[in-house]
């Protein structure tokens, strides 16, 4: 008896920064993988979340927002975007359908045509907020820009089109293996995500200088020592300037309470049990341009900048 041949690899999700690659990227998964906020430049990592069905296996990775950069991590965050497009199967090109075509999307398409001959899939994101009248053009505007393999209109936030969308990236995968575990979502250990479900209540809660200016680093989880069942996580928010830390503690402590509080309900339904989390706040000057510092908060490939 034939066994079914599975397709595999690996697909990247680019675009300007606060398009919804997050978004998409959580509803496919059905789960919290990246973290989400409207803020720009809210993703650091490449982010490889794992989906799997019957037809076979997507490794997706979230890259930062394509951006000018203007520190030492904005330039790493610029390089993870641009190398991984030499790494992939196949890039979806994420674009906000609200947004008007501007320099930032010129300048993605000539990357695109300069750095990469792998298929191009471009998304367009957001139907649900324009009328079918003003779609139509759009896509016969893109048309003319680039030679896109498929052109999808979708709702990553409320899932239009996005089974379709999943349909059409299988088509275009090769057979290969399943390189993970059916049941496994992500590469990355429970502590990246813990931390990144921190951060995110800071981008939600914060405003002005603070969002782009933190890094969480979880610094033990483990069960509790009177409740095993429950767990005792201890993590550091680091910033820039004192300012910064009085922001984030807030009045008799109020703002770090409820970032706690926000963070401890995501985390739990994470972990599947009870957690216990301590969080401090600590100074670390012009972290952002410091190339030790960035190592130490885990941005790994910061050499290649």
């Amino acid at each position: 008896m034939n066994q079914k041949k599975t397709k595999s690899g690996f697909v990247v999700i680019i675009g300007r920064p606060n398009v919804g690659k997050s978004t998409l990227l959580n509803q496919v998964m059905g789960q919290k993988i990246a973290i989400m906020s409207d803020k720009p430049q809210t993703t650091r990592n490449k982010i490889r979340a794992i989906y799997t069905n019957n037809q076979g296996q997507i490794i997706f990775i979230d890259t930062p927002g394509i951006h000018k950069p203007k520190s030492k991590l904005g330039k790493y965050m610029m390089n993870i975007a641009l190398t991984t497009l030499q790494e992939v199967d196949l890039i979806l090109y994420l674009m906000d359908v609200t947004d008007k075509f501007g320099p930032g999307e010129q300048f993605i398409i000539e990357q695109l045509k300069s750095v990469t001959k792998t298929p191009v899939y471009l998304v367009l994101n957001k139907i649900d907020l324009i009328t079918p009248e003003e779609l139509l053009p759009m896509i016969d505007q893109y048309r003319k820009l680039y030679n896109f393999a498929e052109i999808i209109p979708i709702s990553a936030l409320n899932g239009n089109n996005v089974s379709t969308l999943l349909d059409l990236i299988f088509k275009a995968l090769p057979e290969g293996p399943m390189y993970y575990p059916a049941d496994q979502v992500t590469e990355y250990p429970e502590q990246f995500i813990v931390a990144e479900l921190i951060r995110e209540k800071i981008l939600n809660l914060t405003r002005e200088e603070v969002p782009h200016s933190i890094a969480v680093v979880v610094e033990s989880m483990k069960p509790g020592e009177e409740n095993p069942n429950t767990v005792v996580i201890q993590a550091v928010i680091y910033v820039e300037r004192t300012s910064q830390k009085g922001i984030i503690i807030g009045k008799n402590g109020r703002m770090l309470k409820e970032i706690g509080r926000q963070a401890r309900l995501d985390i739990e339904r994470l972990l599947g049990s009870k957690i216990f989390l301590e969080l401090w706040v600590k100074v670390k000057e012009d972290w952002r341009n410091k190339e030790h510092l960035l190592k130490d908060f885990g941005f790994f490939e910061v050499d290649e900048v």
